[in-house]
């Protein structure tokens, strides 16, 4: 069948398979040809897709276990992240990270290392996943944590998918007792502020900020700075007390069609975002949230992809180190600007260390921003690159859709060490995606 990431680009037809149980899926890897797994497919380029074989883990669904004092959750890699929350934040539990949207399977989340609005503070998600269980090319299982099987672990968060296939694993959640975000909005009028009011809330357990890409001048960068935290329930004002874990997600939107070409340009983009820099100025203060609109505002609208149109969108993330982030967001927003190819879901986030082998963050700031696929923004992504490379940035594989194996392994030379180890293993022999192909991993 035809099969595609999130941004719907690029399509291949890949033969899939949907196996039900771990003897089936045994017998799948044993067969020879190369695999990759697959989630709920909300990556959002080529890296769970396989031409020869995709093996679909929607059957490996089940929650496991809960333990309710330490709230640790043993369960199968297909399970949805939407689906833990809503089982558990009604006991008290919160996902400790989580990325922008519910609809991830937790093994996808393992297997691209996910951030979330925390990482500045907390890190990824592998920092709350005690095990996983792995199988590899011979069709065993092996249970990998930081005691046991470490290089295994350690390669296989960020790994996406290309150290074998994630079973089953057990993820430490968080203690809330409220579902409710107390969240403070700032109106950064340049990127200079809006970096000063990150460097200000930076015990603020989460941060992000949307940012105007086709501002320019002394309003470069302007963008609304959302600091937030879990609301404590004596502090919540006292008519949400009566419902203190949110109300139930509204009803989802839908776009029903994909939007014509024209309607994301240049001055459309820019539009949007004049109007909403100019709401965000009037809403700068303190509000509580829901969980949900906080989390997850593009889960609202089902099929938001499509606003891009038939040939899809790709996305752009990098991270820059601290020390050349300032300079380099400059220089993308400036290149953005410039070739008039915005995007209104422009994001910018700070993030701290993280210790995976192959994960993405670093210490700085990364930006992540959406285009509609064309041929001049393809010459723009390269361009992109080329900054990135200059100022010792790296990229995100988990959104990649269309990066060279030349500028992967000029931003990131863990990468020839992630491809020798799985040339070492007999991991590239018995797990593959377009993506490696791609990227030479």
């Amino acid at each position: 069948m035809r099969l595609a990431g999130w941004g719907r680009y690029p399509v291949a037809d890949c033969a899939l398979s949907a196996p039900r149980d771990t003897a089936a899926l045994a017998g799948l890897v044993a067969h020879g040809a190369p695999l990759i797994a697959r989630g709920s497919g909300r990556a959002y380029g080529d890296s769970a897709m396989n031409r020869t074989h995709t093996v679909s883990m929607r059957h490996f669904d089940r929650m496991l276990g809960f333990d309710d004092d330490a709230g640790v959750l043993k369960a199968e890699a297909g399970v949805i992240l939407g689906d833990v929350i809503s089982a558990l934040l009604p006991r008290g539990w919160f996902p400790a990270v989580t990325p922008g949207t519910k609809f991830v399977t937790l093994g996808g989340m393992a297997a691209a290392n996910v951030h979330g609005k925390n990482h500045h503070l907390d890190g990824g998600i592998s920092n709350f996943i005690d095990w996983v269980e792995v199988m590899g090319a011979d069709g065993a299982i092996t249970r990998a944590s930081r005691r046991e099987s470490s290089e295994l672990f350690d390669w296989t968060m960020g790994g996406m998918g290309l150290t074998g296939v994630i079973v089953r694993l057990a993820m430490r959640l968080r203690r809330v007792e409220t579902g409710w975000i107390r969240q403070q909005s700032l109106a950064a009028p340049d990127l200079d502020a809006a970096m000063a009011a990150f460097d200000a809330g930076r015990d603020a357990p989460y941060s992000v900020a949307w940012i105007d890409c086709l501002s320019t001048g002394a309003r470069l960068g302007r963008s609304v700075v959302m600091l937030g935290e879990h609301a404590p329930l004596d502090r919540l004002p006292m008519r949400f007390r009566r419902i203190p874990f949110g109300p139930p997600p509204q009803r989802r939107r839908t776009v029903p069609f994909n939007a014509p070409g024209f309607a994301l340009n240049r001055w459309t983009v820019s539009a949007f975002n004049a109007l909403y820099y100019r709401l965000g100025t009037r809403r700068t203060g303190t509000a509580y949230v829901p969980w949900d609109s906080y989390f997850y505002p593009l889960d609202g609208v089902l099929g938001w992809n499509r606003i891009y149109g038939r040939r899809g969108f790709v996305q752009f993330q990098c991270v820059l180190p601290e020390a050349a982030a300032r300079e380099g967001l400059r220089a993308l927003l400036q290149t953005i600007a410039a070739a008039g190819q915005g995007s209104f879901l422009a994001v910018l986030k700070k993030m701290g260390a993280d210790r995976g082998r192959f994960s993405f963050p670093m210490p700085g700031y990364t930006l992540a921003l959406d285009f509609p696929v064309s041929d001049k923004v393809l010459k723009l992504m390269d361009e992109l690159d080329r900054i990135t490379l200059d100022h010792e940035g790296r990229f995100y594989l988990a959104k990649d859709a269309r990066l060279s194996a030349e500028t992967l392994h000029a931003a990131d030379p863990r990468a020839g060490d992630f491809a020798s180890m799985r040339r070492q293993t007999g991991a590239a022999a018995a797990f593959a995606s377009l993506q490696s192909e791609r990227l030479g991993l």
